[in-house]
């Protein structure tokens, strides 16, 4: 079994920080590990890569390497932010390049933590979680298929553990060169205890039994161990990270999500409506090109190339497939897709993506009784039981983004 434990570099700060622990492990069912995690106090990172061999694990440890060098030397939430972003074009620059896998990407949950601040920048579904005066509280907001349905109220907390879309991911490095990581600013308290993790470990374990392991076992190292064995002994499904850090401070607990406010200077203006005259048709034209989105025309799932809406009147999208699903039979089945269907479009990351998700619609109607109409194929699509975070990049949507990646 692949498992390690990692030391922090020489000369790396610790101050207000108490030791940590941390460790990986290919759990039972993964052939390769493809997550990475990094401990340099001040900073902590950890990566749950997708694309499987050579894939998943490539986008993982350049996102790693890259935030390390490009992260800030002092806590800033917006610097640290860059750095994830500057990450995120790593690994779509690497994949351009031949190295790992076109289409790999990775989520990315990194933290700056000293004396009484922490700052994060997220993307994925890997999270961070703070216990304070005995309260386990998630930090991060996944961007996942399962957390829009939940938040939307039709699947509970308890389902989306086990939802057949848990590993989709709405947002990820590697996909999409404008992703923007979610930022939050925290103030912490003595006695405050941070951990990050990826999927592997709070899909097998509930959040009711980590908050047990990290109130119970103190040394920070061990209840890694723990929290790792927890997750093996539960199935040990998928990769299974962890990062525990004690913490010191004075200050009560707040946190906010930070509002991204633009620092430019007059000659950064400058300098980016220079690039945007060189180079910004061409991006638009890629981006354009490489979207897709899934619309309803004549009470059917339709899909096109390009983005939903219009611009000034002109609209950036053409019909690609007329599918034989039946929005109406959808309804009866998921409510919550067939409404966005026609109300504003499923946007997707490719047409790969959008053919696949079609597939899905068609296997639900199916499974339901929803009728004949839902036992073809879209167009190639494929089974999102075969996409997951360690070997695929497959793409589902949601309405909280424009992308949506299978983990």
């Amino acid at each position: 079994m692949d498992s390690a434990e990692y030391l922090p570099e020489p000369g790396a700060r610790f101050e207000n920080v108490k030791p940590f622990g941390s460790r990986t492990d290919v759990g039972y069912v993964r052939e390769h590990n493809e997550d990475n995690l990094l401990v340099a106090p001040p900073l902590y990172v950890v990566c749950d890569g997708m694309g499987g061999h050579e894939g998943g694990e490539v986008a993982s440890e350049i996102a790693v390497d890259t935030i390390a060098r490009c992260a800030p030397s002092e806590l800033d939430a917006e610097g640290l932010g860059h750095a994830v972003e500057e990450a995120n074009l790593a690994v779509i620059q690497a994949a351009r390049d031949g190295v790992g896998k076109e289409g790999m990407g990775t989520t990315c949950t990194a933290a700056m933590l000293e004396g009484e601040k922490m700052v994060i920048a997220q993307v994925g579904d890997s999270r961070a979680y703070l216990l304070h005066n005995g309260v386990l509280q998630q930090i991060t907001r996944d961007h996942s298929v399962v957390a829009d349905l939940v938040e939307s109220g039709e699947i509970s907390p308890a389902q989306a553990r086990t939802h057949q879309w848990r590993s989709y991911i709405t947002r990820a490095l590697g996909l999409d060169p404008y992703m923007q990581a979610d930022l939050y600013e925290i103030n912490v308290a003595a006695g405050d205890r941070l951990m990050l993790c990826s999927d592997g470990l709070y899909s097998m374990v509930p959040d009711e039994g980590i908050s047990e392991i990290l109130q119970t076992v103190a040394n920070p190292q061990d209840a890694a161990d723990v929290l790792v064995d927890e997750a093996l002994a539960g199935g040990g499904s998928d990769n299974i990270t962890v990062v525990v850090v004690d913490v010191t401070g004075y200050s009560p607990q707040k946190t906010r999500k930070i509002v991204r406010r633009g620092k430019m200077t007059a000659v950064l203006i400058i300098a980016l409506m220079v690039a945007i005259i060189g180079m910004g048709a061409a991006a638009f034209g890629f981006w354009i090109n490489n979207s897709a989105y899934l619309g309803e025309q004549d009470g059917k799932v339709v899909i096109y190339r390009g983005v939903p809406g219009d611009f000034f009147g002109m609209k950036f999208s053409n019909l690609e497939e007329f599918t034989d699903v039946q929005v109406d039979q959808l309804q009866a089945v998921l409510p919550g897709p067939a409404s966005r269907l026609r109300e504003e479009g499923i946007a997707c990351d490719s047409l790969d993506a959008a053919k696949s998700l079609v597939s899905d619609y068609k296997r639900e109607i199916a499974k339901k009784g929803g009728g004949s109409s839902a036992g073809a194929s879209a167009g190639g699509a494929s089974d999102p039981s075969s996409s997951s975070s360690s070997d695929s990049s497959a793409s589902v949507a949601s309405s909280s983004s424009s992308a949506a990646a299978s983990e």
